[in-house]
């Protein structure tokens, strides 16, 4: 009785799963170097953002906000800190900045 049974071998099996690995290992680091660079640009794009609700502000009450979290509670804006937790500032010209912080802090 001749048997004629197809499938997979265990031998092409490992290699499968040698390959998935190693895309894996390629792809994982190259996908962590790229989140800051994304951080980075979601800032600069939320700054700008704040920076144009600030002005409509200035257009509406004749004067920039005293502080971002009075775009926040006129419903400007709806968050005062960029994806990577780093607290906007507001400048009393309406210019939008990222809060330095002191060392130590």
């Amino acid at each position: 009785m001749i048997k004629n049974e197809k499938g997979f071998t265990l031998i092409e099996m490992l290699i499968v799963l040698l390959v998935i690995s190693v895309l894996l290992i390629i792809t994982i680091p190259n996908l962590s170097k790229n989140s800051d660079s994304v951080k980075s640009k979601g800032c600069e794009a939320l700054q700008k953002t704040v920076e144009a609700q600030a002005q409509a502000y200035f257009i509406e009450t004749g004067g920039f906000p005293a502080s971002m979290q009075t775009l926040v509670d006129e419903g400007y804006v709806s968050q005062d800190t960029c994806p990577d937790g780093t607290k906007l500032v507001i400048s009393a010209e309406g210019k939008v900045s990222e809060q330095v912080q002191a060392e130590g802090t």
